[in-house]
């Protein structure tokens, strides 16, 4: 299995609009930062997680090959903006899109267009499937895991597929779901910035959320600009944890 980072960043992306930050003015290729998303090759079927605005940008320097599905964590723009881009890849046929039910309904409200019964040539056949948490389904021979994450208030999703757990924008998590990521191989998980936020984990909590998963390597994602710049913080990190980057290809 290999995982590529096509987006580290948060919401915002980082060079952050506006702002003559140390890490926004960085040279360093690995400071800058597009929306968090990942694909995610398991030798059988090539999946997509989170479809953020960035995704053309992110898909443009890769092999143009089909994507068999698309998980969605939840329904923020940063994480489902880039849907209508998917487009191209229907040549391949159909991208089915899977999320949990509330998130359909979010997607069907504001893209009826992609999802209504007879559609009109040139819109992305993007199919909903609904799925519901703890309750595994495949996409071809791989099997998913949709696992219960909270941000902030909000209840959104994180996914299992075999040997690898993908985490984003959690501010903290059951009981159960770090149950059901035991004996995972690689954990990519959020880690906001250093102060504490309202929805995000700090830092200190994706470190503290790591270490209690215990898998063999982990990486963060959905970094702002103040959690620093990238060099100095992957110093700072324990061992087998690590700062993702953009285009950073990791396999299991």
């Amino acid at each position: 299995m290999k995982i590529r980072i096509l987006g580290s960043g948060t919401s915002t992306g980082v060079p952050q609009i506006g702002c003559e930050c140390a890490v926004c003015t960085s040279t360093d290729p690995r400071d800058k930062r597009l929306r968090a998303s990942a694909l995610v090759e398991t030798g059988s079927e090539r999946i997509l997680i989170d479809c953020g605005p960035d995704f053309r940008e992110q898909l443009l320097p890769l092999p143009f090959a089909p994507i068999d599905g698309v998980l969605i964590t939840h329904e923020h723009y940063d994480h489902v903006g880039g849907l209508d881009d998917l487009r191209p890849f229907c040549a391949f046929g159909s991208v089915p899109i899977y999320a949990e039910g509330y998130v359909a309904d979010r997607l069907r409200t504001r893209m009826p267009y992609c999802f209504v019964e007879h559609r009109y040539p040139g819109v992305p056949d993007i199919p909903l499937r609904e799925l519901v948490v703890g309750q595994s389904f495949r996409i071809g021979s791989t099997e998913v895991l949709p696992l219960r994450v909270t941000h902030g208030r909000l209840p959104i999703l994180g996914y299992r597929i075999g040997p690898l757990g993908y985490i984003t924008d959690m501010l903290t998590m059951p009981d159960e779901s770090y149950q059901q990521l035991e004996g995972i191989e690689l954990l990519i998980i959020n880690a906001l910035r250093l102060e504490p936020h309202p929805t995000h984990q700090t830092l200190e909590a994706a470190i503290t959320a790591a270490r209690r998963i215990g898998a063999k390597e982990t990486y963060f994602i959905h970094a702002s600009h103040h959690i620093g710049l990238h060099a100095e913080l992957e110093r700072s990190l324990p061992p087998h944890i690590h700062q993702a980057y953009d285009g950073e290809e990791i396999e299991v």
